[in-house]
């Protein structure tokens, strides 16, 4: 039980580069996509280009193409994660290889911190 409790601990991390609202690079070089959200695409995301509009159109989590909101998202993201030791727990993988994690940062879980100031949504 005791290596149970040890392994679900949220481990002190340090971030090389916020990608966006919702992916960061450790300086490990590990990709990491905040689990549970979903922010607004960057200027030139390929999910938002006219083809993948019509692909997604109806999906569980069409592209969201808000580029000012999307570059909002990623600097806040940023100052947030500037704040404080941060701590990361790993809960999987998604489909493009990266990490998923819940983020927190004083205690503050970012995926929260950015849906409160509505930079992001629940991933549905």
């Amino acid at each position: 039980m005791l290596l149970l409790a040890l392994s679900l601990a949220a481990a002190p991390v340090c971030i090389a580069r916020v990608h966006d609202g919702d992916t960061v690079r450790l300086c490990s070089g590990e990709r990491i996509r905040i689990e549970d959200i979903d922010a607004p695409e960057l200027f030139r995301s390929q999910r938002c280009s006219p083809a993948a509009a019509r692909r997604l159109e109806g999906s569980r989590n069409p592209p969201w193409c808000d580029y000012t909101k999307g570059e909002r998202a990623r600097d806040a993201l940023a100052l947030f994660l500037a704040h404080g030791p941060v701590k990361l727990k790993r809960t999987g993988t998604d489909r493009y290889g990266r990490t998923l994690a819940r983020i927190w940062v004083n205690g503050v879980d970012a995926g929260r911190y950015l849906i409160s100031r509505g930079l992001a949504r629940r991933w549905r």
